[in-house]
């Protein structure tokens, strides 16, 4: 049973999120604190009590956007303990994705947080701490691949992602209606969709040859267009490019 900690200096926000801890059969228990100096006093508290002591804490699920130190600071300084408990991010904003995994975050929630989704941030939490239980999954479908906006869960077909951006170790998928990003590295989509006619094209650029309406060649240097963008093309890849689409041609 996981003991949890909830941070958040909106007490609204804090007692439900509270409150849906408290309903997840693997949250032994869960308590809140109002702003990141209370929750650093309670975790040291536990780090001093050792992990099976009766102060222990073994995740918190922490908010970014708060007075004088905030979420990200919190994680920071965790990262200096030897053995520090788990982190999850729980934020209004995506645009902190990147360096919360950077922190080495377990999962990062989009408010407003929806029961499903809380469930999943807390089984990757279990599942790291080693008290989850063995389930059977489906395989996930090949022609979608699942993106959050907003709390919501939506399925994007892989047919209208135009290329794919690595941003550490996340990927932000392109399609003409916007973009997404995904806890997925680019490397990981270059051999799932490498069948499906996704070319890498530069070390931060995955291509769907389909979508790519010009090849230009300007004074050595090789760049495709995709929709209104024009990406570089590395000299390691423009030759492999080239070949594939006059194949296609």
């Amino acid at each position: 049973m996981l003991r949890a900690l909830a941070v958040d200096d909106e007490r609204p926000s804090l007692e439900e999120l509270v409150y849906l801890l408290n309903a997840d059969p693997r949250i032994g228990s869960a308590e809140g604190a109002g702003d990141a100096t209370e929750a650093l006093r309670r975790i040291t508290r536990a780090l001093e009590s050792g992990p099976t002591g009766p102060e222990a804490i073994d995740v918190v699920f922490l908010d970014i956007n708060m007075p004088g130190l905030d979420g990200l600071d919190l994680a920071r300084l965790l990262t200096g303990f030897a053995q520090p408990p788990l982190v999850v991010f729980v934020t209004a904003h995506e645009d902190f994705a990147v360096q919360a995994f950077d922190l080495k975050a377990v999962d990062y929630v989009l408010k407003p947080v929806r029961k499903e989704r809380l469930a999943e941030a807390v089984r990757r939490a279990a599942e790291q701490r080693g008290t989850a239980p063995r389930i059977l999954v489906h395989e996930p479908d090949p022609d979608q691949i699942p993106v959050e906006l907003g709390g919501v869960t939506r399925f994007v077909a892989v047919e209208d992602i135009t290329h794919v951006e690595a941003q550490g170790d996340y990927a932000r998928l392109h399609t003409g209606k916007g973009s997404h990003l995904v806890r997925i590295p680019l490397s990981t989509l270059e051999d799932r969709w490498r069948s499906r006619g996704f070319v890498r094209i530069h070390r931060r650029h995955l291509v769907a040859l389909r979508h790519i309406g010009e090849l230009r060649l300007d004074a050595g240097t090789v760049s495709v267009v995709v929709g209104s963008e024009e990406l570089q093309v590395s000299r390691r890849h423009a030759r492999e490019l080239r070949d594939l689409l006059m194949r296609r041609a």
